[in-house]
């Protein structure tokens, strides 16, 4: 890697992929060009020096700089790294790791380890650009005692990495016409003037605590009123929730999956957001604190989405409201459901290119909130047409 070369996030997460997989004892076999390279600075070793132990190095000091608690202690065991376990097959590893946040192995590996190793990634990246930004020592001064002058103007090298934009314009093909849709790198409450927000439930249609960090809690959270010193006036969203199943559902009974339930968006409606779709895709398994998600129910909920738009949007017609035209669509089921971030979006993606491919002229937004997964969404979306992605929009 050049010494002034920033190493890419996406690229670093699937080495520490590679040596999760493999262990920390087979560091010698295998090839990490991306970690090799930020282990040690240009000059230092020999050309024929091994590099494995200088990646171990740098992934413990990775994995330390996260600053304890379960993330810490996940990624220690998922990659080899606590005491005992160097040695250990990596489906001992996944099963430990598992175990601290209290999960089954099979949804850590399709949530949690996602997020322990992108955080490993994200320390390493860290102290890679914070490596880049040293001053050269002393030692290095003096062995070139004929280098000019430093300028006064910075190095690249030196320069704050750019902020990564939140908002692409990605071109796509459904039915063979092309449009436009845009996706979202960011928490949920930060939406602006988006008619619809899709927002994923469970089939009781019961909202998380509004401290929780889903993007159900964290739409019941924004949509919330509040006095002047942040005290609760009105749980708007929840509210309104309430009202919709005792109208529609059978008291103590869940809904089919795939039934989507319309509420006003509460204080959110001052950042131009009109309405919440609760699409119910999660199906409580009994005695546990885990979902199941199918992907057909997925589709359905978003199909629906679809035909509640125009409902309401007749009815709008009638009252002189102006149309509903944009809504934005998480990856449902793709949290605590279970599903990978694929599965989800082809799901939801079924739905939607199925509607544009009619000639639904809806402004279609799509929100995530982990680089990997708006990267693996923008590849997904950019595929339909063929071509890359457009520059990222203002």
């Amino acid at each position: 890697m050049s010494p002034t070369q920033l190493p890419d996030h996406g690229a670093v997460l699937a080495e520490v992929r590679e040596v999760r997989r493999a262990g920390i004892v087979r560091l010698r076999e295998l090839r990490l060009p991306v970690l090799t390279g930020m282990s040690a600075g240009p000059g230092e070793g020999s050309p024929g020096e091994p590099r494995f132990p200088a990646v171990e190095r740098l992934l413990r000091t990775a994995v330390a700089a996260i600053g304890g608690g379960t993330l810490q202690e996940a990624a220690e065991f998922s990659l080899g790294l606590a005491q005992g376990t160097r040695d250990w097959p990596p489906a001992d590893r996944r099963r430990r790791a598992a175990q601290v946040y209290g999960v089954s192995v099979e949804r850590f590996r399709k949530n949690q380890e996602l997020m322990v190793l992108g955080q490993v990634a994200e320390q390493l990246v860290r102290l890679a650009t914070g490596a880049r930004a040293q001053p050269p020592t002393a030692d290095a001064g003096a062995a070139v005692s004929d280098a000019p002058e430093p300028s006064a103007t910075p190095e690249p090298s030196a320069r704050p990495r750019p902020l990564a934009p939140s908002h692409h314009r990605i071109p796509v093909r459904a039915g063979g016409h092309g449009r436009h849709v845009t996706l979202h790198i960011h928490a949920v409450d930060l939406l602006r003037d988006i008619d619809v927000v899709v927002s994923p439930s469970n089939t009781h249609l019961a909202l998380p605590e509004p401290y929780k960090s889903s993007v159900a809690a964290s739409l019941r959270r924004a949509g919330a009123v509040r006095d002047p010193a942040g005290r609760l006036v009105e749980d708007s969203v929840r509210d309104e929730l309430r009202a919709w199943s005792e109208r529609f559902a059978a008291p103590g009974l869940s809904v089919a999956p795939g039934t989507v339930a319309p509420t006003g968006a509460g204080a959110l409606a001052w950042q131009g957001i009109r309405r919440i779709y609760h699409a119910a895709v999660a199906v409580p398994r009994p005695g546990t604190n885990d979902y199941d998600v199918q992907p057909a129910d997925v589709t359905r909920a978003v199909t629906r989405v679809f035909a509640l738009l125009a409902e309401e949007n007749d009815r709008s017609a009638d009252a002189g409201l102006p149309p509903l035209r944009s809504l934005c669509l998480p990856l449902l089921g793709a949290g605590r459901g279970g599903l990978t971030a694929s599965v989800s979006f082809a799901a939801v993606w079924a739905a939607v290119e199925a509607e544009l491919a009619r000639g639904g002229d809806w402004d279609v937004h799509f929100l995530v909130r982990r680089p990997e997964r708006a990267l693996l969404v923008a590849e997904l979306l950019a595929s339909t047409e063929g071509a890359p992605t457009e520059e990222p929009g203002p």
